[in-house]
């Protein structure tokens, strides 16, 4: 059973402010990962206080970096119920973790942070180790 709204419409604007779009179904994941989409940071949001909270202000403190994904988007575990599962589907060789953060480069996933990652860690640990990954896979490189 879904979180009602009024519960979780905090937690998603903890995201969107920083310009991170919602993926609520499994057509929006495929839109934004499909092949040739280029960098896509998909974050999974959880209810979760501890890690979750750190890590929504730790991908806004990750999103001023000079490289970053050419999208950014969310789902939100306990609400976006089928886009979570979805997603889960695709990077089915990682155990679900909510909250966690994937990147994709062309609809491959080429990293991933955990839970277990986040919740022994503060948000700007977690925006650091998020900045090392988008200056690995998303520095745009000059001919």
């Amino acid at each position: 059973m879904a979180y009602p709204e009024q519960l979780i419409a905090p937690m998603r604007k903890d995201l969107t402010q920083y310009g991170v779009e919602e993926a609520r179904t499994p057509a929006d994941v495929d839109r934004l990962i499909g092949p040739n989409s280029g960098t896509v940071l998909i974050v999974t949001n959880s209810v979760c206080g501890c890690a979750a909270g750190r890590a929504r202000p730790a991908i806004g403190m990750a999103l001023k970096n000079k490289n970053r994904p050419d999208k950014t988007a969310t789902v939100l575990a306990g609400a976006d119920e089928a886009a979570v599962d979805h997603l889960r589907g695709i990077l089915s060789q990682f155990p679900p973790s909510s909250p966690s953060m994937a990147l994709f480069q062309d609809g491959k996933p080429v990293w991933m942070l955990h839970r277990r990652d986040i919740e022994q860690r503060e948000a700007p640990q977690i925006a650091s180790l998020m900045t090392e990954a988008f200056d690995r896979f998303c520095a745009k490189t000059t001919v």
